[in-house]
């Protein structure tokens, strides 16, 4: 089982620069070590999720609807290909495709997450609304073998039900993509 990861450290750190120190996990939430290498782009050929490249996944006009200013970024995260945004200031937003994760292999603190649809993909959004630190997740399920995973996390660690909505507004922009 693959664990959830939001980076609301990576996210800060990538603003100012830094690579973040490893940090231990937050109830409710897992830590990944995350790098900064770029992955291949998708081969033709292929289909599914390993046909799409994340930083592909929001263009010029789902950037601004989102509320995103700034190109993103591709990394490898736990194996993972994933694009990052991060708005200096604001919020980061990472979208990781795992071609090999289920909805149902990814491991959730029960009382964090709730089940939900975005389009036509089940869902689910997971945020410590207790802990209030500013980080939400939607993580879509596709297919019976794959997710994607939306995370937000906002500058100062606060206003968790922003960073949920901000992440809602992505996965409805990311979802009619995704097969």
């Amino acid at each position: 089982m693959r664990l959830l990861w939001v980076p609301a450290l990576l996210v800060l750190a990538a603003g100012c620069g830094q690579r973040p120190a490893a940090q231990p996990a937050a109830e409710g939430h897992a830590s990944a070590h995350a790098t900064a290498t770029a992955e291949p782009p998708p081969v033709a050929g292929w289909t599914g999720l390993a046909a799409l490249d994340p930083c592909t996944l929001l263009g010029p006009q789902d950037r601004s609807a989102a509320g995103v200013s700034v190109l993103g970024k591709p990394k490898s995260i736990a194996g993972d290909r994933a694009c990052d945004w991060t708005v200096p200031g604001t919020f980061g937003v990472t979208v990781t495709l795992s071609d090999t994760d289920s909805l149902a292999d990814l491991e959730v603190a029960r009382k964090t997450a709730t089940k939900t649809k975005v389009g036509t993909h089940q869902a689910l959004q997971v945020a410590d609304k207790k802990a209030a630190d500013g980080t939400c997740a939607v993580l879509l399920g596709v297919g019976d073998a794959a997710s994607v995973q939306i995370d937000v996390s906002n500058t100062g660690f606060s206003d968790t039900p922003l960073a949920c909505r901000r992440a809602g507004t992505v996965a409805g922009l990311v979802e009619p993509k995704l097969p």
